[in-house]
């Protein structure tokens, strides 16, 4: 095993963050193109301590970006989730069918919040619509460059149960409208198992006030 040899002199740490351009991609090829792909990249990087990292090779995960929205009535205080079919849930004990956020994906070129009303009517037969920015992330930046960006949907959610999506796409989505409170004390339980229905209702736990208050002042779209 190699150890650090601690009897040379400590280099600092460079004080400007690492980037992009600390990068330098040797060779990138595509070795299987479907829905998704799968690619190979070789490269090597700047190290904290100076110098570069020896060339390595890595597996990458080309799915693209991403947008959901969490569909919320703060007047009635309910939530709209969606239910549907998952394939990479399979083996999940409780089967693959989820309670997610409404979602999907960018198409090169596309605005998110353009996508997010595309698949809240889509998913869910909704397009009277205002959006709160949550938040962006990487969904798993060991292994894909898959980003999330998220909104809250504030929205009338009366009535609004059903079943909707594309025959054409496979989708088959059925729209649950339930009680904000049982929602939170679901999430707090662990009913919910993927990330961005996690994030969403976490944040909704810290803005639902705010947001109720809104909807109560009168706000609606422009």
């Amino acid at each position: 095993m190699n150890k650090l040899d601690r009897s040379a002199p400590a280099t600092p740490l460079p004080l400007a963050p690492l980037g992009a351009q600390d990068v330098e991609i040797l060779e990138r090829t595509t070795r299987y193109q479907g829905f998704f792909s799968l690619d190979t990249v070789s490269l090597r990087h700047r190290l904290f301590a100076g110098g570069w990292s020896q060339p390595m090779t890595r597996e990458l995960f080309v799915r693209g970006a991403a947008v959901g929205v969490l569909l919320y009535d703060p007047e009635r205080r309910l939530v709209g989730l969606v239910e549907q079919f998952r394939v990479g849930a399979l083996a999940e004990p409780g089967g693959p069918w989820l309670m997610e956020v409404v979602a999907g994906m960018l198409k090169p070129g596309e605005d998110v919040a353009a996508v997010a009303r595309r698949e809240t009517i889509e998913e869910a037969g909704i397009d009277a619509l205002t959006l709160e920015p949550i938040c962006r992330y990487l969904v798993s930046p060991g292994g894909t460059e898959e980003t999330m960006t998220l909104f809250c949907g504030l929205t009338d959610l009366h009535g609004r149960e059903g079943c909707f999506g594309l025959a054409h796409e496979h989708e088959d989505i059925r729209l649950h409208v339930l009680p904000e409170a049982d929602v939170l004390a679901a999430m707090a339980a662990g009913a919910y198992n993927n990330a961005a229905t996690i994030v969403c209702l976490q944040w909704l736990a810290l803005n639902r006030d705010r947001l109720h208050g809104l909807a109560t002042h009168g706000r609606r779209d422009p």
